[in-house]
């Protein structure tokens, strides 16, 4: 049988698919002793359906509704309209319309009421729908509560609304109304509670925002409220605004705004000791939903009503250390040019590969430097080290150091972060040893191959487990660190020198152009190479040109031309198909499971550019590094002590040159272990499916490594558990992960402190020199890129899979990165100018808008 109204007092937070997320909310909220709620009823979503059922033109427009995007504006007000015409014409069933009358006269018929809407997908902790539906202030009378009942129903299609959910997913045919009913009550003081702090996320800081009359006035922002914040039973900061106006209720139903005295409008809305307590209530709210609460509040005769409380979704969780000391955590996503969140599977691999501990917040891995602040010399190493990593990181541990709570001492605190700079290390220049470590890694790898194909089940596992301390090894070699310090600090040591000697800024950017064993610069130009190969054939060209389906290289190969496009790609694909965008995650697709990725490089690399570009770009950098070697050494020797200048750059300039490539190897090995195991992981859930173990060979992703070894040992996989991994990853997505975090929750953000740059100007990072001017484009899929020559692209971070789209482009700007990440590297090999760790620069930049980007400098300057 339908339940059509439901008393607050008889929801419990299970119900909501019945009353809504603001309904059941309100519903617990009401049970709680010593949280004053004020009295009412739930219009369920058995009624909305009955209503829907009502107008069967519904079921058609929604259809057209789930057909539309975000971004197809008229289309969707002009739809969104027709519906909410179509629900606001449907008569209420007398039925229903009996049930809701019935319970409005149990709380008394000529009280005022308020009528909100509560859909079933908001106020969760993963969407608020803040504001996407409609309320109604001090509605009076039978026909009135009806008449908004049916507004609030129709409000669920509001162009916000329906925009909202297209971009969080959510499919309108599967949304239900549920429709709130509340007893008005009139305080003298309304407003907003925050938990946490809403500006630094700080858990330990709530953080309250009042006004007088209604909290309608704050809510739409017709006033400034008075703001505070507290932390521990103390109010720690306040800011008593102007208010000049409010909104509160009229006699015969609605509401009205009115000016407040000129003598009131300094006075604060709340005294200190009411802000404490309230705080106080919010904690016993917060405790009970388990999570940093949104609450709206009432403040009627000193008494506190509470009329809202919803999950704050904005807030990134907090990676815990497992105790409860004071931590700073650092994101590696930073470091690592992949700030995406990751699945469980790649999470727990990344985690066992790493040679220090990490933990896990929001899908993403952080590191605790905690001790490292808490000496002088650990300090150091991070500003240091950090610095040429990220300079907003560095700007952001400095704004925490002299604070008691993160730089007290601690029992044997040493050195941490990454090596610093210094003297060169001691290895000799010599190719030889370069040749020495990639032929061990690749030895190591083809054992790798062949070992884990007689692996299977419980002892796949093992091995891989047994693999990754192989993997280690591997990263450990003592040489192979010091080739790449080698080349990493002689370019560190000849960008220092030769500003100073010769007052050129960046110098090694030109001098690292083509050096040998860069494998992921040499990764851009093979694909050049492929281009080659296929350009001569028109027909496979125009076939390439509509490749929907990954299975798309047998099909090419019946083309005239196709065999040897087919061969020319696989021939690619087995050496480099192992890459992909954010490739440090496991899970992710790799080129050689979507080859599809490759296929608009390709054709751009067709159309842009003459046979045997490759190898000739690759010359052309190799004669620019030679030449300014020469103009660098002639113009030292002109100094005093030249000779002994020149002598000492040029064993620099070698060592660069020996050593610089090889930095790039390492990563390439672990990727190729990691798509290794992949392949027989993914093997192994094959089997799982075909034992009904699994739903599908996908769902091992949201599995540790651990987890996994133990489904594969006991033939048994918690489905719920995926079910909620998944539904965790999807909320991770949405949130942006900090560079830096506490252990309260609190966001420490970095900032360039700079005062010579041109009005309107966008900071970042000099990486790459050189001045350019061009096209922008703003490209977030590696996937959708279409680029022409003198294209300037503008993403959030690039790693090594996004090398072959830089022989086509002008510049480089990113939102993330270093002087030493793979993008600025490649750059440089390039010749590219580019600046990185440009704040927001894939929201401030438009695409196709020109851009200036001055790439010895650090900064970005919009034309047009």
């Amino acid at each position: 049988m339908r339940c059509y109204v439901l008393g607050l007092q008889e929801i419990d937070p299970s119900q909501v698919a019945v009353v809504g997320g603001k309904g059941a909310h309100l519903g617990a909220l009401s049970k709680l002793d010593g949280i004053r709620v004020p009295d009412g009823f739930c219009v369920t979503t058995d009624a909305f359906q009955r209503v829907m059922a009502e107008a069967p033109s519904v079921n058609d427009q929604l259809i057209q509704l789930s057909r539309l995007k975000p971004d197809d504006r008229e289309p969707l007000r002009a739809l969104s309209a027709e519906l909410r015409r179509t629900l606001e014409g449907t008569a209420i069933p007398d039925e229903l319309a009996l049930a809701i009358t019935h319970a409005h006269a149990r709380l008394g018929e000529h009280a005022a009421y308020a009528v909100r809407s509560s859909a079933t997908a908001e106020d969760l902790p993963t969407a608020s729908f803040a504001g996407q539906q409609d309320t109604y202030l001090n509605v009076v009378g039978p026909a009135s509560i009806l008449q908004h009942v049916r507004r609030c129903w129709a409000s669920l299609f509001t162009e916000r609304a329906v925009s909202y959910r297209l971009r969080n997913g959510f499919d309108h045919r599967k949304v239900r109304m549920a429709v709130v009913v509340q007893q008005m009550v009139f305080p003298q003081a309304a407003g907003i509670l925050f938990t946490a702090d809403p500006l630094t996320s700080n858990r330990k800081v709530a953080s309250v925002e009042a006004s007088f009359g209604l909290g309608e006035a704050l809510v739409s922002g017709l006033v400034n409220a008075d703001s505070y914040k507290v932390r521990d039973g103390e109010v720690i900061a306040r800011t008593i605004a102007t208010k000049q106006r409010a909104i509160h209720a009229l006699p015969e139903g609605g509401t009205r705004e009115q000016a407040i005295e000129p003598e009131r409008q300094r006075q604060p809305a709340l005294t200190d000791a009411q802000v404490v307590r309230l705080e106080q209530l919010g904690r016993r709210i917060e405790a009970h939903f388990g999570g940093p609460q949104d609450i709206e509040w009432c403040l009627v005769d000193d008494a506190f009503f509470f009329v809202q409380s919803r999950p704050i979704t904005t807030l990134f969780p907090i990676p815990q250390a497992g105790d409860r000391e004071h931590h700073v955590y650092v994101s590696v996503g930073h470091q690592q040019m992949m700030t995406d969140a990751m699945k469980p599977l790649g999470l727990s691999l990344f985690q066992l590969t790493a040679m220090r501990p990490m933990f896990e917040a929001g899908g993403r891995l952080f590191i605790d430097i905690s001790q490292a602040l808490a000496s002088p010399a650990g300090r150091t190493a991070l500003l240091e080290g950090l610095g040429k990593s990220d300079p907003l990181i560095r700007d952001a541990l400095q704004t925490l150091i002299g604070r008691s709570d993160v730089t007290r001492p601690l029992p044997d605190a040493s050195p941490g972060g990454p090596p610093a700079g210094g003297p060169p290390a001691p290895i000799e220049t010599d190719p030889a040893i370069v040749d020495e470590l990639i032929g061990r890694t690749q030895a190591s790898i083809a054992a790798l191959k062949r070992d884990i194909q007689k692996k299977s089940g419980a002892a796949l596992i093992d091995f891989i487990l047994a693999d990754i301390q192989e993997l280690k090894r591997l990263m450990l070699e003592p040489r192979s660190h010091q080739a790449i310090m080698a080349g990493v600090e002689a370019t560190w040591w000849l960008n220092e020198q030769l500003q100073t000697w010769l007052g050129e800024k960046n110098a090694a950017d030109t001098l690292t152009q083509s050096v040998p064993h860069n494998v992921t610069s040499e990764m851009g130009l093979a694909l050049l190479e492929v281009a080659d190969v296929i350009r001569p054939h028109p027909e496979v060209v125009a076939f390439l040109r509509h490749v929907e389906d990954e299975g798309f290289l047998e099909e090419m190969a019946t083309l005239p031309g196709g065999r040897e496009a087919r061969d020319a790609i696989r021939a690619y694909l087995d050496k480099y198909g192992m890459r992909c965008a954010g490739e440090i995650d496991i899970t992710k697709p790799r080129w050689s499971e979507r080859p599809t990725t490759l296929v608009p490089i390709l054709l751009g690399n067709i159309q842009n550019f003459e046979p045997g570009a490759g190898a000739r770009r690759f010359e052309q950098g190799r004669q620019e590094a030679r030449k300014k070697e020469e103009e660098v050494l002639e113009r030292l020797r002109a100094l005093p002590d030249g000779e002994g200048k020149a002598a000492e750059t040029k064993r620099m300039i070698d060592r660069v040159r020996t050593f610089m490539g090889y930095r790039e190897f390492p990563k390439y090995g672990i990727v190729n272990r990691y798509f290794v195991y992949k392949q027989a992981l993914l093997e192994e859930a094959g089997r799982l499916v075909k034992a009904h173990v699994l739903r599908e060979k996908e769902d091992i992703f949201y599995l540790t490594l651990q987890e996994l070894h133990d489904v594969v040992r006991t033939n048994h996989a918690d489905d719920l558990l995926i079910r909620q991994r998944k539904e965790a990853f999807r909320a991770h997505q949405a949130l942006t992960p900090p560079r830096v975090i506490t252990s309260e929750g609190e966001v420490i953000n970095g900032a360039y402190r700079r005062d010579d740059l041109p009005a309107g100007a966008l900071v970042g990072l000099a990486v790459s020199s050189g001045s350019v001017e061009g096209r922008a484009r703003v490209i977030l899929d590696m996937a959708e890129a279409r680029l022409e020559p003198g294209d300037i692209l503008v993403t959030r971070f690039t790693d090594p899979s996004w090398t072959p789209l830089f022989v086509s482009l002008k510049g480089l700007v990113t939102e993330v990165g270093g002087q030493m990440t793979h993008g600025a590297v490649i750059a440089r090999e390039y010749g590219l100018p580019a600046v990185v760790g440009v704040e927001q620069a894939t929201r401030r930049i438009r695409d196709g808008q020109r851009i200036r980007v001055h790439g010895t400098d650090g900064y970005v300057e919009l034309l047009s």
